[in-house]
């Protein structure tokens, strides 16, 4: 039986809660993120310097969900209620057992926290054991080691490089690094996940 494709939800952790992304969750999102150089250098356009500007960004996302590209989430801290960052859910193949983690961001704040690793825990821990997936993939910029090394601590496996993949804003060409998870390693990656969130 194909998976099923994943839609619009609630998935709650110990520190996090992902719910639907909406343009509600903007004035906490800008209060997180906005006119952060570091962190959208890596999204693609320029910085939003202010609410309208990131906005603007938000509301792309939202377009892409309504056409079904997209299942996007805000990333709700639970101890202040507050949105500090959003994901998704791409490139979804539910015939072929697949779909893709990204456009992933957090506020500065919450780098090198638990925050991460339980929303990818969240999102993998759905996209395998509820929606039957076999394969889930993620990619960066081959320039944002950061990144890479979020990834492969989570234990994704480092696939390869998708060379002269994607044009940058500046008009630079980004290669992409691709890793994944499959179905038959989610439970060493889960169980390795659920240790470094209790850390």
């Amino acid at each position: 039986m194909p998976a099923i494709p994943p839609s619009p939800t609630v998935l709650t952790g110990e520190h996090i809660r992902l719910e639907p992304l909406t343009m509600a969750h903007l004035p906490d999102l800008f209060a997180a993120g906005g006119g952060d150089e570091e962190i959208w250098r890596w999204q693609g356009g320029p910085t939003p310097y202010t609410e309208d500007a990131l906005g603007v960004k938000l509301r792309e996302v939202l377009d892409e969900a309504e056409r079904g590209v997209y299942v996007p989430f805000a990333v709700v801290h639970r101890a202040t209620g507050r949105a500090i960052g959003w994901t998704s859910y791409l490139d979804i193949d539910a015939a072929d057992e697949r779909l893709e983690i990204g456009w992933t961001w957090y506020g500065r704040d919450h780098w090198r926290t638990a925050v991460n690793t339980e929303t990818k825990l969240l999102l993998l821990t759905h996209a395998f054991d509820e929606l039957g997936m076999g394969r889930v993939q993620l990619k960066t910029d081959h320039l944002n080691e950061r990144s890479q090394a979020a990834i492969a601590r989570i234990g994704a496996r480092r696939e390869g490089v998708l060379r002269r993949h994607r044009r940058r804003p500046d008009g630079s060409w980004r290669d992409s690094v691709y890793f994944s998870v499959l179905a038959e390693e989610w439970p060493s990656v889960k169980t390795r996940l659920s240790a470094r969130r209790g850390r």
